[in-house]
């Protein structure tokens, strides 16, 4: 088995992937258990926002790839690089490290017998301390071979491999420790191989997987300095256009609808009405039925039907109430539905009911009930641009950060390691959770379900690209960030950190300080770098 150790990188996002294994019947001296016996997969979306989740552990099968090894001794003093090695230990133990594919980095660690004998007796005593053998009162010395027949061989051995993984990870980890990231730390040797070495030699070896912080290469070098980028706007959130359309949907509240009853549909009206199609085929036995077209009771405005399908408006125009019309239909190759791009299909639409709208006038007299407070049409008009003048800039905003982020991932080649790819997609599919879980109101059951390993896994192969591209973003604004040596304010941080922790408290959330304040400091950077970003970039906007 593998056991998971916590590293930290502190310039990386910090993750959560964190557990902890040992040998099911290995059993711990020590009061915050180094290696402990639980690795079920335990991802909770719903106990905080980013998803805290663990990985459930396995051997590696797959052999490494023929990559060149550094050999170098790790001193026992304690190491500089990392402040949390403390422990200095009676000789050296030697460290090759190998690099491996997905920004992965083997470590092959050998102990020397007199760090392995100095564990020994520090187990051996902390037994004396705790066993209470017969005979004998508690915290006093017992022989060694009474003690050890008390407690059992195994045990102790079991305690002292504890003891020398627990001691020497941290030496072994110092050339890394400022690259790896957090919780993706694995011991890959299994525990009765390490049991094995230790019982014939008194020494012992075993060997580390971690993930590494991974190298950008930009293509060409420092393209993102003068971006070219074509921001495609939807026409719908023009401004003009959009208050209009506004305007057009309050005074059409304020009509009634009454029956047509001699003539066809016309643009302006609406009709109720049963749609059903199938697809057309060579042979007609083979046509299918298209589910998502199905629709009883559609009540269809002819003001938005382009809305809805495209051209669909010019196939049901002067259609009667009872009267059902047989058309054929090319979904356009732009259609949201993937599947449904390029089919020809066969469409049956009846009417049922047919209404016109009998509208007011539109004039002063109608402001204060179109929009309240407004005394005329005019102002009604520009209150409502106003409105959608701000919606249009955030949401141009939005595409030309869209955009970059885009151009961004396509001009970066990296080697995403493994743990970085399965926390952002624990992340993204907690957050959808969460947000299924606050409109709908999901049992218990449906609940434990949708946060399975299968779900889990089902989704992470599903969403595999969009996973892919979104850590691809996350890493070329970091690398931006740092390469030119960008800054946040303080205060600003805190402010943000404050906020965020007082949404926490409202809601009654479980949060980590340090944790909010890492996840504050990217948002912060990310927002930092997109802007630095947008002055430099040539942007170019047209209406889709």
């Amino acid at each position: 088995m593998e056991f998971c150790i916590s590293a930290i990188a502190p310039a990386l996002p910090r993750f959560n992937l964190s557990v902890v294994s040992s040998s099911p019947s290995s059993p711990s001296l020590f009061k915050n258990d180094f290696l402990q016996s639980d690795s079920r997969l335990l991802f909770n979306p719903l106990k905080k926002l980013p998803v805290p989740s663990s990985r459930q552990l396995s051997f590696l099968q797959n052999p490494p790839h023929k990559l060149s090894s550094t050999w170098f001794m790790v001193s026992a003093a304690p190491s500089a690089v990392d402040s949390t090695v403390t422990d200095k230990l009676p000789a050296d133990i030697q460290v090759t490290e190998t690099p491996e594919p997905n920004s992965r980095v083997r470590l092959s660690v050998e102990v020397p017998a007199e760090v392995c004998d100095d564990c020994y007796r520090r187990v051996i005593k902390e037994f004396m301390k705790r066993a209470k053998v017969p005979g004998f009162r508690a915290g006093k010395n017992v022989p060694e071979s009474i003690l050890i027949g008390y407690v059992g061989k195994e045990t102790v051995q079991k305690a002292t491999i504890e003891s020398i993984l627990k001691r020497t990870l941290p030496h072994a980890m110092s050339s890394v420790s400022k690259r790896a990231l957090e919780d993706s730390v694995r011991i890959s040797t299994k525990f009765p191989e390490m049991e094995k070495t230790y019982s014939s030699m008194k020494s012992l070896r075993y060997d580390v997987i971690v993930d590494v912080a991974p190298e950008v290469k930009w293509i060409p070098e420092n393209g993102y300095q003068n971006l070219k980028i074509v921001v495609e706007i939807d026409k719908e959130i023009d401004a003009q256009t959009a208050a209009e359309q506004e305007l057009r949907r309050r005074h059409k509240a304020l009509g009634a609808l009454k029956i047509v009853t001699e003539r066809g549909l016309e643009v302006g009206d609406v009709a109720v009405l049963d749609i059903s199609a199938t697809t057309i085929e060579q042979d007609e036995s083979a046509a299918k039925r298209i589910p998502s077209a199905d629709s009883k009771g559609f009540q269809f405005d002819t003001e938005d039907g382009d809305k809805i399908l495209p051209d669909f408006v010019d196939s049901v125009i002067g259609i009667k109430r009872g009267e059902t019309k047989y058309f054929p239909y090319v979904f356009p190759q732009s259609w949201k539905q993937e599947d449904l791009r390029g089919v020809s299909a066969q469409f049956t639409v009846e009417c049922k009911e047919l209404f016109y709208r009998d509208l007011p006038e539109l004039d002063d007299s109608l402001a204060d009930r179109i929009l309240s407070g407004c005394t005329t049409i005019e102002e009604v008009r520009e209150t409502l641009l106003q409105k959608f003048l701000e919606v249009e800039q955030t949401a141009k905003e939005q595409a030309t950060d869209n955009a970059i982020l885009d151009q961004l991932q396509k001009m970066i080649e990296v080697d995403i390691p493994q743990s970085l790819f399965e926390e952002q997609a624990r992340q993204i599919y907690g957050a959808q959770l969460l947000q299924i879980q606050a409109n709908m109101k999901l049992s218990e059951q449906q609940m434990a379900s949708l946060s399975s390993p299968k779900a889990v896994k089902e989704f992470m192969e599903s969403q595999k690209e969009n996973i892919t591209s979104i850590i691809k973003q996350n890493i070329a604004v970091g690398d931006i960030f740092k390469r030119e040596n960008l800054q946040i304010l303080s205060d600003e941080l805190i402010k943000e950190v404050e906020n965020s922790i007082a949404e926490f408290k409202r809601h009654n959330q479980e949060y980590d300080e340090e944790r909010v304040r890492g996840q504050v400091q990217e948002v912060l950077e990310g927002a930092k770098v997109l802007e630095w970003l947008r002055e430099r970039a040539d942007i170019q906007y047209k209406m889709k």
